[in-house]
């Protein structure tokens, strides 16, 4: 059966792992590689020429090079990965199973390889394990660090400290999700009542004198969620989410409704969008279908997506149509960089900057939602901090009084727990420094995009478990978090209608109280003053502070939208898995990264991690340079 010893590695193995060269979704493996590694068992990532043959295994010159690499290196299990099309993924595992067995590769044809394990979409997994019951182990991309091991078989006795203590805080969360689901308590979770300050739920009203009552009261964090359908026919997608909306506001779990507008909104707002093709979410094509919105959600708070184009102009027609709860902008984003938007990164930044300016003036809160975007596109965890620290003083510098701080948590999936933490607290850190009497932080961390199962029942376990840690961002003080961006646990499989959205609101509330009491009673280790977490965080606040020295002595007038592109260009962010305008910004392609014990580094060439002073001072030398030729 899967799983039995048989079907396990040990020190002994050599483990090879292997990808057809067309799918370049190489961070999992790397992830994975460095664990085993770790651990002490032999791990070796095919070169160029050997993942050609892979994506080419029907080729008879690729079953010799295969072949010959399995022999060669002594590989007694093989790792194979594929996250693209289904179909596909099964021909390319079918090509490479049968160019196994023509090579005699397996230990029963007399060959070195006695395992085969394979990773790829569920969908892929399925077709795969139907196909191939000999196959040891299926990786479905929602395994955690922790999970992998015990799905390799590696015994927990092989990890470094420095690992135990990373798998012992996930597993421990994971296990405390687990329990809450199946209790099933949570069910049982009330609305808040928020009512009792002035202009509640009218015009006027917003996050700030919400937060304010509810800490006042020690009332449960003001909780935010996404919600968007998309249907083919636009009326009818529109008419749905006011019903939707309806559905939220009776039910009265939720605090802040934050739209979920489609492509066309954002993009081509007030256009003719004709037969344009639209992304999903609700295509709300007008200021009036705005403001229906607004009447609907009565007395929920109400934000939206921003422009991504006419940007300060949005950000008004949002203001007077829907009394935005709070702004949100991505500044490098959501523009040419990453195909969301019409405008260079130049003139995003402008525009940006521009509606900052405006939002100054309306006394909202900014939110920035910059620092997962850099860690989509493989940023490293100090990239990670630091566009976070910079768009929060660029924020700061333009008059903005409150910021909304997201951490997106549990990205990327390769990140170990306490390295999640140590990021949020870092970042928080360094942002709570510029606080004054004239500008406020409110804290909003929220579970990742892709870090949901498909499986209902884990995902809401990973709910719980990711709520847990937004406890362990700022411990012992109850009144943080101030919001809750409550992702809803069917983020892996299906759109979370309203049904969705209260259950993981009511699993992320009774998590809350649940984790307090939990270690109150001294159910859980003491990860808040774990020197290995108190060191990773240190050492990201010295490198961030290091890099804002640099680029406020490097770059004149660093926060306003030229210095902000000055920034980019000249490699103080890295972001090696750029997709677009990687011509303008090679100095944000300069350093690779990979997962080292949970975190994301910078490497070098040779895979070694660059030390951040080093960084630092280049990208200073390049903005100088950039400065002077423009003279």
């Amino acid at each position: 059966m899967r799983g039995s010893a048989a079907r396990r590695l040990g020190l002994e193995d050599r483990l090879g792992l292997v990808h057809p060269s067309i799918d370049v979704h190489t961070l999992g493996i790397a992830s994975v590689r460095q664990v085993l590694s770790d651990c002490g068992i032999a791990v070796l990532a095919a070169d160029a020429r050997v993942n050609d043959a892979v994506g080419r295994a029907k080729d008879p010159a690729s079953v010799g090079i295969i072949r010959d690499w399995i022999k060669g290196r002594g590989i007694t299990a093989i790792g194979f990965s594929y996250r693209l099309d289904p179909d596909e993924g099964l021909r390319c595992f079918s090509a490479f199973m049968e160019a196994l067995s023509l090579g005699h590769a397996h230990a029963s044809d007399g060959g070195s390889l006695r395992l085969v394990f394979f990773a790829g979409l569920p969908r892929t997994c399925d077709l795969v394990e139907e196909r191939f019951p000999q196959v040891a182990t299926l990786f479905r991309g929602d395994e955690s660090p922790a999970e992998t091991l015990d799905m390799l078989g590696v015994p927990r006795a092989f990890l470094p400290g420095r690992l135990a203590t990373g798998v012992a805080y996930d597993e421990a969360r994971m296990a405390f999700g687990h329990e809450l689901v199946r209790a099933g308590n949570y069910r049982d979770v009330e609305p808040v009542d928020r009512s009792g300050y002035p202009q509640f739920g009218e015009r006027g009203d917003g996050i700030c004198a919400r937060v304010a009552h509810g800490s006042a009261r020690g009332l449960p964090p003001v909780i935010r969620a996404h919600v968007g359908p998309y249907l083919p026919d636009r009326r009818e997608a529109v008419s749905m989410f006011l019903d939707w909306t309806r559905r939220l506001a009776k039910a009265g779990l939720l605090d802040v409704l934050s739209i979920g507008t489609s492509q066309l909104s954002q993009s081509r707002f007030g256009d003719r969008w004709g037969g344009l093709d639209d992304g999903g979410g609700v295509p709300i094509a007008s200021a009036e279908e705005f403001a229906e919105v607004w009447r609907a959600a009565r007395p929920m708070l109400v934000r939206s997506y921003a422009g991504t184009r006419g940007v300060p102009a949005m950000a008004r027609m949002l203001e007077e149509s829907v009394d935005q709860a709070w702004h949100a902008l991505s500044l490098w984003w959501f523009c040419e960089i990453d195909g969301r938007g019409p405008n260079s990164v130049r003139e995003n930044l402008i525009q940006h900057t521009a509606a900052l300016g405006y939002i100054a003036k309306t006394g909202k809160p900014f939110e920035p939602n910059v620092p997962h975007h850099f860690a989509f596109r493989g940023g490293d965890d100090l990239t990670y901090v630091l566009s976070g620290f910079v768009a929060a003083k660029a924020a700061k510098a333009a008059g903005v009084r409150a910021l909304v701080l997201q951490v997106m948590l549990n990205t990327p999936k390769c990140a170990w727990g306490i390295n999640d933490l140590a990021k949020a607290r870092a970042l928080l850190r360094l942002v709570r420094g510029i606080e004054d009497g004239g500008f406020r932080v409110y804290l909003q961390p929220r579970g990742g995009l892709d870090y949901f199962s498909r499986d209902p029942e884990k995902a809401k376990a990973q709910l719980a478990a990711v709520t847990a840690m937004m406890d362990d961002i700022e411990p012992g003080d109850d009144s943080s978090p101030q919001i809750m961006h409550v992702v809803s646990y069917s983020e892996g499989f299906a759109l979370a209608d309203p049904d969705i959205v209260n259950e993981s609101i009511r699993i992320a509330r009774h998590a809350l109280p649940s984790y307090r009491a939990l270690k109150a009673a001294g159910g859980m280790e003491g990860i808040s003053s774990s020197p290995q977490l108190l060191a990773r965080i240190a050492s990201l606040v010295e490198d961030a502070r290091m890099a804002i020295a640099a680029i406020e002595s490097a770059i004149p007038s660093p926060y306003s939208a030229e210095g902000l592109y000055e920034i980019m260009a000249s490699g103080f962010f890295a972001a090696p898995g750029l997709s677009a305008c990687r011509d303008e910004f090679p100095e944000a392609l300069r350093w690779d990264t990979k997962c080292v014990d949970g975190s994301l580094e910078a490497v070098d060439e040779a895979g070694l991690p660059v030390r951040a002073a080093d960084r630092i001072a280049i990208a200073a030398l390049n903005a100088r340079s950039r400065a002077g030729s423009r003279m």
